[in-house]
């Protein structure tokens, strides 16, 4: 068929005449000669025509099914940090639905009853080690009070807002116990409402106090030594500079702060007193290490805890000779240091009974052996590519080795982590209720990492509960739906121009 000279706009009459005209004798022939286009192109612009025609009037299709909305108000509260109100803005700005404030309220209130129903039913499949710790927000009276697995970051408890005292730390940890949560070791920041908590529901479970604080506290303290340094290098200077002055004949602006030769001694004091603190916190560090390698051999917990002796005992004299401004700092942190030792070493004690039973497979140099490579599982590999590094007869002992050291819980890091991620909501909420503390930690126990060493799994995976979904709203019984992508119908113009 050959192309006819026309445009669209002729030939909407001329198909609008063949249409009227259909089933006449001579009708298309006249309109061939009118038109100068064959009778064939005629035929298939008729065609054409009624089938715009009858797009036209026919019913539309079904629209395809939106997101439910209970996942939608859900989707936009949690993962979009979202208040009620921008929840409504964003479903009629992007789904043109008009939902009100009631309905919004009423499908987190359900949701939210959901999600402390399940979590009140959820526990590990094995003992777990629980980091401890509070969240305070707007009214400093009251705290949010959590409870999470140190190893796999998975939620078990989290209550509040109530008082942040060892009362409501007791009733955290008794609902645990009767929910099945088995704890091994307790991790908090050193709080005295966590410490009684712990000391009252579970007083034969060890208590770890968290490195990080300890180590922080220590680094605060070095960072006002080194400051002191600066200060008293800066009046070195202005003296050294008030002398030169002096000695060229010149009249110095103001009276120097002090003679040059004390300004060189307290200089001397200050750099001699932050060295010897810096030289210190790293032997203190290093002796609370997972595993501490001397000359070979791993050191045992009494060898640990004479090391850290002396060198508290080395910081106290530290403190009493160390220049007069800085005596006080350090005074307070030895006795932070000297509370806190017990509870830094809970992990070693756990460790100990481990390394010295496969001493007597491997022998000392061997266990020894065995940790200078896990200290260096960045460079050598992890898991069984170390291990196949390892003589055959020593993977079996060294397999129970490396478990032992990577399950060592030193930080309560994990709830930390939480924490973060409670924060943003409690900035827009201002109060967390019960029921939208558990929707929250229902999504982080179904969050599937993405990437890291426990990519493809989430903390109830790590937990030993691997049927979890991955899901969390298919969890609290919302399940996805699957819509159909809708059809777009031609236009009769887009048809005719064809």
């Amino acid at each position: 068929m050959r192309s006819h000279p026309s445009t669209p706009a002729e030939r909407v009459p001329w198909v609008g005449h063949l249409l009227a005209h259909a089933g006449e004798y001579g009708a298309v022939a006249e309109l061939s000669r009118a038109c100068g286009a064959s009778r064939q192109t005629l035929y298939a612009w008729r065609g054409r025509g009624r089938e715009a025609v009858e797009a036209a009037f026919a019913p539309p299709p079904p629209a395809a099914p939106g997101p439910p909305l209970a996942r939608c108000v859900l989707t936009l509260l949690v993962e979009g940090h979202a208040s009620y109100r921008g929840i409504q803005d964003c479903l009629r700005e992007l789904l043109g639905r008009e939902v009100g404030l009631g309905t919004v309220a009423g499908i987190v209130a359900e949701a939210g009853g959901r999600a402390r129903a399940l979590l009140s039913e959820s526990a590990p499949a094995a003992p777990v080690a629980l980091a401890l710790d509070e969240l305070f927000g707007h009214a400093p009276q009251a705290a949010y009070l959590s409870a999470v697995d140190a190893r796999s970051g998975a939620v078990w408890a989290a209550a509040g807002p109530v008082g942040a005292d060892a009362d409501s730390w007791t009733l955290v940890l008794w609902d645990l116990a009767a929910r099945g949560v088995r704890c091994t070791a307790a991790v908090h920041d050193g709080g005295k409402a966590a410490a009684g908590g712990c000391a009252a529901a579970a007083p034969g479970t060890p208590r770890q106090r968290d490195l990080w604080h300890v180590l922080h506290r220590a680094a605060q303290v070095q960072a006002r030594l080194d400051r002191r340094v600066t200060e008293a290098e800066a009046r070195w200077a202005s003296a050294e500079r008030h002398a030169a002055a002096v000695a060229a004949g010149q009249r110095p602006r103001a009276r120097p702060p002090l003679p040059a030769a004390e300004a060189v001694g307290r200089v001397a004091a200050a750099e001699r007193a932050a060295a010897d603190l810096r030289y210190l916190t790293e032997a203190v560090g290093r002796l609370l290490g997972v595993v501490v390698v001397e000359r070979g051999r791993v050191l045992d917990l009494a060898t640990r805890r004479a090391e850290l002796a002396a060198a508290l005992t080395l910081l106290a004299e530290l403190a009493a000779t160390a220049p007069p401004a800085a005596q006080a700092e350090l005074r307070g942190l030895r006795r932070h240091l000297d509370e806190a030792l017990p509870g830094l070493l809970s992990f070693a004690a756990a460790l100990d009974p481990v390394q010295r039973d496969l001493a007597g497979v491997l022998g000392s140099d061997g266990v020894g052996l065995v940790a200078w490579a896990w200290e260096r599982r960045a460079v050598l590999g992890t898991g069984e590519v170390l291990l196949a590094q390892l003589p055959p007869p020593w993977r079996a002992a060294a397999r129970v080795l490396l478990a032992a050291w990577d399950g060592a819980v030193r930080a309560s890091s994990a709830v930390e982590a939480w924490h973060s991620l409670l924060r943003p909501h409690l900035a827009v909420h201002r109060t967390l209720s019960p029921g939208l503390l558990a929707l929250l930690a229902v999504r982080h126990n179904h969050r599937v990492y993405a990437r890291g060493a426990h990519a493809g799994r989430s903390p109830l995976h790590l937990s030993g509960l691997p049927d979890a979904p991955t899901d969390w709203l298919t969890a609290l019984g919302y399940p996805p739906t699957a819509p159909a992508a809708p059809a777009t119908p031609l236009t009769p113009e887009v048809r005719l121009a064809a």
